[in-house]
Parts: structure tokens; sequence; C-alpha cells
């Protein structure tokens, strides 16, 4: 966190060895305003604390309910839209064709 709060505080920086030795471009080392960069540091902090709720809700995401199985659900709520006679966007329409003839051609044992 303190090298993307010293890249954004000193836009010039290239190079960041060891949190402390900043170079630019042309290797020279750039002067570290240390004020600025703690206050980056507090302002990215909060704002990953505040996001925690999507780092969690991703985990449990993916455990309980697997990216297939959401897409399998999403995909199987349009196509009854579609057997009720509702137009769908030829793009789904595609799509939804593509899903039925995967498991067409893999039907469940």
């Amino acid at each position: 966190m303190r090298s993307q709060a010293i890249r954004t505080t000193h836009p010039t920086v290239v190079t960041i060895n060891g949190g402390v030795d900043c170079r630019d471009s042309d290797w020279n080392i750039v002067e570290i305003d240390e004020v600025l960069v703690e206050a980056e540091v507090a302002r990215l902090q909060a704002e990953y604390d505040a996001t925690q709720y999507q780092r969690d809700r991703q985990a449990r995401y993916n455990a309980e309910l697997p990216m297939g199985d959401q897409f399998d659900a999403i995909l199987k709520g349009f196509n009854q839209l579609r057997f009720d006679g509702q137009d769908l966007p030829a793009d789904l329409d595609e799509v939804i064709g593509i899903w039925l003839g995967i498991k067409s051609a893999i039907p469940k044992e």
C-alpha cells in the first residue's frame, strides 16, 4: 500500500526500492514527502476497509454459489422468458442457443 501511495503522491517515481529509495525515469532520487505519503496510506487503508464486505461476499459467492451455477440459473430464467414469447436481444438469444446446445450434447446422467 505504501508503494501505491508513493506513486499516487509522487507521479514521477518509477522505481521504489525498499519503500524508501525512490527514483524517476532518469534514475534520479525523488525526495518523498512523508506527510503526503502517510495521508495517502491512511486514505487507501480507509478505502480498503470500507470495501471489506465486497471481499467477504466474493469469498462466500465462490464457496456457496459457483459462477457456473449462477450463469445456469440466469440462462434458465431468460430461456423461460423466451418460451413465454418475450423477444430477447439477438446476442442473448444466441448465447441461450449455444448453452442449450451444450446441455443437449452433454446431458445429465
